[in-house]
């Protein structure tokens, strides 16, 4: 039985991953009374005068909603809100196995950007933080963007929770290589959410987290090449040209063969095939490849390492340097709710980045993250992400 079927058979088994559990046993009708009415009139009164104290007395200071519409799920495209239960019950599983959080699959039938919006803003009073996940670009950037001033963290995480763990896997990768982050040359292949996400953190990033020095170049490829703010098919998609006037300094063209000309780094988060092993020849000394398409990388892993790249990490769990998002969201959350954090911003976000690096004490070609199996991250990266919180809200 293969791991397709396997998982089939198991889901079919535990019919869905998560369950409610009480934390309160009822033993008689004093029991009852506390947790119902007449004594919950209490907490209600008490919220009712101090909204804030929903945090203390009710789940909310726990909880997050995991909200898909099932337009962009895994590898399997616009598979709609049924089937994109099961990834999102998946996530709220780690959520609780990786860092206590109470996470509910919430996935909704409209691909409209507005619905959702209005949707999220609606449910956010019982939750301390919100995950897009699985929503398609360029929807997922307006959606994102329109929530983040309603109190509560809205993270993205295909967007997000992938540039962190990608960070902290060039800040090591960039070690090992002996190179300074603020010399390379990034390649991107792949402009949507996690394309962009990458550019725009490593655009924001020097060697400490309250420093904003750029790496020193970025190009991204979509399927038609280098994008760039001379192409006149990009001209009406808003989303492309923020990324073209942020990256591409100097106005190149062409293909993603001609982008990788004297690249130090190659990140891929495309699809698969797309990286041929003759480019990778085309690169800086040391190269870098982080080819991370699911579940066909842009190249294989022996193919890259036999082409000449120093480093190779992708996104699947059967090679070295896996690039998992595990490693991030779960501390980014519990840090950001246990600071009662009203947003997640870059500084957070970076921060988060080299918490995670830090736990790779000796860095090598093989080994530049730490497993994704290993619990103990969330928690480093929680307290970095709460530190940074509370620092950037104190009042000057």
């Amino acid at each position: 039985m293969d791991i397709y079927q396997e998982s089939v058979k198991l889901h079919k088994s535990l019919k869905g991953k998560i369950e409610i559990k009480t934390k309160f046993e009822i033993k008689d009708k004093h029991d009852l009374s506390l947790v119902y009415t007449p004594g919950v009139a209490q907490v209600s009164q008490d919220i009712a005068d101090n909204p804030q104290k929903a945090y203390d007395l009710t789940i909310k200071g726990n909880a997050v909603a995991i909200v898909s519409d099932g337009s962009a799920v895994l590898g399997l495209g616009n598979i709609g809100p049924y089937a994109a239960i099961p990834v999102m019950e998946g996530k709220a599983l780690l959520f609780k196995e990786y860092a206590g959080i109470d996470a509910f699959p919430i996935t909704v039938n409209t691909q409209n950007s507005f619905e959702i919006i209005n949707l999220v803003k609606n449910i956010s009073p019982v939750f301390a933080g919100i995950n897009l996940e699985d929503i398609s670009a360029p929807r997922c950037f307006e959606i994102e963007e329109a929530l983040q001033d309603i109190g509560i963290p809205v993270f993205h995480d295909d967007q997000h929770g992938t540039a962190i763990v990608l960070l902290a896997a060039l800040i090591n990768a960039a070690k090992v290589v002996e190179k300074d982050m603020r010399s390379l040359k990034v390649v991107i292949s792949g402009a949507g959410a996690a394309g962009t996400a990458i550019a725009s953190l490593l655009l924001c990033v020097g060697h400490d987290p309250k420093v904003c020095e750029p790496v020193k170049e970025i190009i991204v490829c979509d399927s038609k090449g280098i994008v760039s703010k001379k192409r006149t098919d990009i001209s009406e998609n808003q989303w492309k040209m923020r990324l073209a006037n942020i990256t591409n300094r100097n106005d190149l063209e062409g293909s993603l063969k001609d982008a990788m000309k004297n690249a130090d780094v190659f990140i891929g988060v495309s699809k698969g095939g797309v990286l041929h092993p003759e480019w990778i020849k085309l690169m800086n000394k040391k190269p870098i490849v982080f080819a991370m398409a699911n579940p066909m990388p842009e190249i294989m892993p022996d193919v890259g390492i036999k082409a000449g790249a120093f480093i190779m990490g992708t996104g699947r769990s059967d090679f070295p340097n896996q690039v998992n998002n595990v490693l991030a969201f779960p501390g980014v959350f519990l840090g950001a709710i246990r600071a009662k954090a009203k947003t997640i911003t870059n500084s957070m976000k970076i921060g988060a980045a080299f918490a995670l690096a830090s736990t790779v004490k000796s860095p090598n070609v093989n080994n530049i993250l730490p497993s994704a199996l290993d619990k103990s991250v969330a928690k480093i990266i929680a307290k970095e992400v709460a530190r940074i919180w509370k620092e950037e809200s104190r009042p000057a």
